[in-house]
């Protein structure tokens, strides 16, 4: 969907114009994708605006400029101030706020370490990614493979390995489908392009572990947390392609997908092809949560100091 700007953009400490808010296009981050980033939502509650666990959101941005050896020159309690700042300023909410750690103009070449660190938050209206919360969505098993071990850090939160990611999304769509389904090196089940993924089978919900290229997603964290709440039986396990077929339910997760029912996978239906009763209890508590009807029990959302909502589109 089309981006909608809003008044200001904070960078490097200061907020400045949407506009002002350029590079140069010799800067490193455009010929190497050096970058990392993070995608976070902040939800309309009845007592205001709230972001959804910006504390694990920023700990994940700042591992994953450590990896990169990106020196931040902000903690992470500073990000995370800055964060609420940018959404208080601009007065739009909910939202999408897109922080982003990048190499800037300075050294030609693959070597990095002379380059500036420039940090970026965006806010901006965001709707539903792969459909409304009632719907489910058909998928494909993707022809490309999730990063191998020891190349790119799947942990890590890179601009980088959105380029395998954009490989997966678009051979989807192009194929007819909304998201595809990654395998890792070894052909067992990875995750989506931008979303973990879940499979419920006989009554357990399984998804795989972290060592077969997945990223560590927060919501992927919120709902195994959800699903002890609720005393539903969790497995971390290696995930064989053949388990997509006969899964009861499969469901992604994600910042921008929140919790996402799955119809199909290579046209053949999960389960009965509906949403199953256990996805539904899932993102039923999780969107009670985030919405503000059920109590924050985890402390998962940050309230934002805001002065007064404004129309999208100054």
């Amino acid at each position: 969907m089309p981006i909608q700007k809003t008044e200001r953009i904070w960078h490097n400490g200061k907020l400045i114009p949407w506009d002002n808010a350029t590079i140069h296009v010799m800067s490193h981050v455009v010929h190497y994708g050096s970058s990392v980033f993070e995608g976070i939502r902040c939800y309309e509650l009845p007592a205001g605006p709230a972001i959804f666990r910006a504390t694990e959101h920023i700990q994940r941005l700042v591992d994953s400029a450590k990896v990169y050896r990106m020196e931040l020159p902000f903690t992470r309690d500073e990000i995370v101030k800055a964060m609420l700042e940018t959404v208080a300023h601009n007065g739009v909410w909910p939202c999408y706020v897109r922080p982003v750690v990048l190499r800037g103009y300075g050294d030609a070449g693959v070597s990095a370490l002379n380059n500036p660190i420039e940090v970026y938050i965006v806010n901006y209206p965001w709707g539903k990614y792969l459909g409304h919360e009632s719907d489910a969505c058909d998928v494909c098993v993707s022809s490309w493979t999730r990063l191998a071990p020891n190349t790119l850090p799947a942990m890590a939160k890179a601009g980088a390995n959105y380029m395998n990611s954009q490989l997966i999304k678009m051979e989807a769509i192009a194929n007819g489908y909304v998201e595809g389904i990654a395998l890792d090196a070894n052909g067992f089940v990875s995750e989506g392009s931008g979303e973990n993924l879940f499979l419920v089978h006989r009554d357990r919900v399984i998804t795989a572990p972290l060592g077969n290229s997945v990223l560590p997603g927060i919501t992927r964290d919120s709902i195994l947390q959800i699903a002890h709440d609720l005393n539903i039986p969790v497995v971390e396990q290696m995930i064989p392609r053949e388990m997509l077929y006969i899964a009861d339910e499969a469901f992604f997760t994600g910042t921008a997908a929140e919790v996402t029912p799955i119809r199909s996978v290579d046209r053949i239906k999960v389960g009965n092809g509906v949403v199953g009763p256990v996805t539904r209890a899932l993102q039923k508590e999780f969107y009670a949560i985030v919405r503000g009807e059920k109590a924050d029990r985890h402390g998962w959302l940050t309230p934002v100091p805001v002065r007064s909502k404004q129309p999208v589109g100054v």
